[in-house]
């Protein structure tokens, strides 16, 4: 069984965002490999929260957490390297009316759409050059 503090394995506090009524902003913090741990205790005391999920990326080489107004990624170098672009993450009730309002609105999509670990997500730069990803969380397939 897993624990919450684990971060080798996906949980989440709450892992459908369907019914979110706005998008949680997640300013992105790019950790060394194993200072995750040490990392999202330092969030939790500044924040007064606890990290409400966890999860690893094994296909980039990464683990994630979430604390509070936070996403800590972890990952060597070379790994964080394709991710250190992107200015935050954006966790939204569904990400397809996201995609198409982006699209309409000239944005380009540099991740596309694709189901991720955590449900399905892509990468889009506005019209400002910022990059953004959006996400969304559905359960996995053991609910979790």
């Amino acid at each position: 069984m897993t624990t919450l503090r684990d971060f080798n394995h996906l949980w989440r506090d709450r892992n459908d965002t369907s019914s979110l009524k706005t998008p949680r902003v997640l300013i992105r913090v790019f950790v060394k490999p194993g200072e995750l741990e040490s990392s999202v205790a330092f969030y939790e005391h500044l924040q007064s929260t606890r990290a409400d999920g966890g999860f690893p990326f094994p296909e980039a080489g990464l683990r994630l957490a979430m604390v509070g107004a936070f996403l800590l990624i972890e990952g060597s170098e070379d790994a964080l390297a394709p991710f250190t672009s992107t200015t935050g993450t954006l966790l939204v009730d569904d990400v397809q009316p996201w995609y198409d309002k982006l699209i309409a609105a000239g944005a380009t999509i540099v991740f596309p759409l694709q189901v991720v670990p955590t449900g399905a997500a892509f990468n889009a730069v506005h019209p400002d050059g910022t990059v953004v990803e959006y996400v969304h969380h559905r359960p996995d397939g053991d609910g979790r």
